[in-house]
């Protein structure tokens, strides 16, 4: 790994006019604004669909795409839009993802278009080509024929074929448009990093059709499911209510259904980071009927055996391990044995002594440092809220001792970005100097996550010659 850096933000959080940011211009407009500030990685999150806490970690296919990416002002300009119905989409602000109305809009109008497509060969040849994409379009058209029902209460096994071919049309320009992008931004020098939730959802097209490879009981239903215990973030833990794999069989048919997902993952990125990497050393399952995640039980999971496997399918490919929480001594020892970098969190660097290995003089080069995650306050957020002695001694710790702590942020960036790690990851937030009202994502809160975007107004308002400066300073770019 080189010696670089980037800016992790979400497409939802990129600016434009239809309630989410998407795979338009503005995408481009950005990677124009990374390379300006001389970095050299734009980091998203999941590119999968959202739950209806609208997170994309709980998706209906670890595979397909997020329809609400799919930039309606290229499907205009391709005829397969009108004017007015661009009019009906515009959002009402350009400060928040409007989920409520792409809930209720977007997938209809996407369907809209799917209409009046004419030539479908090269639609139908994509997806044939990719037999999870078919397997999630099938899905989603037997969810409608069932009333939205979870495939375990499924009743109709038929469904609508002008359904399913809505759904391989939305597939197929998510995945054009997205290929578009990560091309200019590789004409760029800039290179992606994707982001791979490490569990999917019950209800989703992966369970429905390899069930065998689930911890699920003979309806169908969870036997466990995964969570974290009790940690930083959620003092019951978090029950994330996922089902968990049945690392036997996956085992068996040597992890087939990973390399298709990991695979599939590479296809669409420049490197990849594996959310909650610690469950392939070791994972807390969780019994279906409780309500915390605090009386789970330790699994032991694959381990060394997987990561071989995985490496083979990545080759050369940046893999980023998620080594965050609850850590042990094998969970150390499995990313070491790896390669892949771990991450550096530099908000989680005070809470302990001075052997944390969060604080920027502990990190080891092979490693990716961070201000903070989207799981994490903004950097601004997290001085605020700060006792003044730790607030105090970390500002020291960076060289700042004036009163006037406000203005020791820089500091802070500075500290991460002429550390030893490799790769230095700053969220959109932290360049903007943003407080908490923009955080992204408070892990265990079920409401008002995900909604942050910025606008072009604000993104312009960065200086970006000073991150140019920083990043030449430091040897970044």
């Amino acid at each position: 790994m080189e010696r670089k850096s980037g800016v992790l933000m979400h497409i939802s959080s990129l600016y434009g006019e239809y309630s989410s940011g998407s795979f338009g211009e503005e995408a481009k407009c950005f990677i124009d604004f990374i390379k300006e500030c001389g970095f050299s990685y734009w980091q998203v999150l999941p590119f999968c669909m959202v739950d209806e806490c609208n997170s994309p970690y709980k998706s209906y296919s670890a595979f397909g795409g997020n329809p609400y990416f799919i930039d309606l002002n290229t499907l205009y300009k391709k005829g397969l839009l009108t004017e007015n119905e661009l009019n009906l989409q515009k959002q009402e602000t350009p400060y928040s993802c409007e989920y409520v109305k792409l809930y209720h809009n977007r997938v209809n109008l996407l369907k809209t278009a799917a209409k009046r497509v004419t030539d479908k060969k090269e639609i139908e040849d994509f997806i044939s080509s990719h037999d999870e994409l078919e397997k999630f379009c099938k899905f989603m058209a037997l969810k409608e024929k069932n009333n939205e029902k979870p495939w375990y209460e499924w009743e109709n096994d038929k469904c609508d074929d002008d359904v399913v071919f809505s759904w391989k049309f939305i597939q197929y320009e998510f995945f054009d448009q997205w290929s578009k992008i990560k091309k200019y931004a590789n004409s760029k020098g800039i290179k992606i990093i994707g982001d791979m939730p490490i569990y999917v959802s019950h209800d989703s097209s992966d369970v429905w059709s390899n069930k065998n490879e689930f911890l699920l009981d003979k309806d169908g239903l969870c036997t466990d499911v995964a969570g974290v215990p009790p940690d930083y973030f959620a003092e019951d833990g978090q029950l994330w209510g996922n089902p968990l794999y049945n690392w036997d069989v996956m085992k068996e048919n040597n992890y087939s259904w990973w390399k298709k997902r990991v695979l599939h993952m590479l296809e669409m990125f420049d490197g990849i980071r594996i959310d909650h990497f610690r469950a392939f050393d070791s994972y807390w399952a969780v019994d279906s009927s409780e309500t915390t995640a605090k009386n789970g039980t330790w699994k032991i999971g694959p381990g060394i055996d997987f990561i071989n496997e995985i490496k083979k399918i990545a080759e050369d490919k940046l893999i980023i391990a998620e080594d965050l929480g609850d850590i042990s001594e094998s969970v150390v020892k499995l990313v070491d044995d790896s390669g892949f970098p771990g991450m550096r969190v530099f908000q989680f660097a005070f809470f302990g002594d001075s052997n944390s290995p969060h604080l920027p003089h502990n990190y080891v080069k092979n490693c990716v440092a961070y201000s903070g995650t989207h799981d994490n306050n903004t950097l601004l957020g997290y001085l605020w809220e700060l006792d003044d002695n730790t607030r105090k001694y970390m500002l020291d710790y960076c060289g700042y001792t004036d009163s006037n702590w406000e203005a020791g942020y820089n500091h802070i960036v500075r500290s991460i970005m002429g550390s030893c790690a490799d790769l230095v990851i700053l969220p959109i937030q932290d360049l903007l100097g943003y407080g908490s009202d923009t955080r992204l994502n408070i892990p265990g809160k079920a409401d008002g996550n995900w909604r942050f975007r910025i606008t072009k107004e604000q993104l312009n308002s960065i200086d970006k010659d000073r991150f140019l400066h920083y990043n030449k300073l430091y040897s970044r770019c």
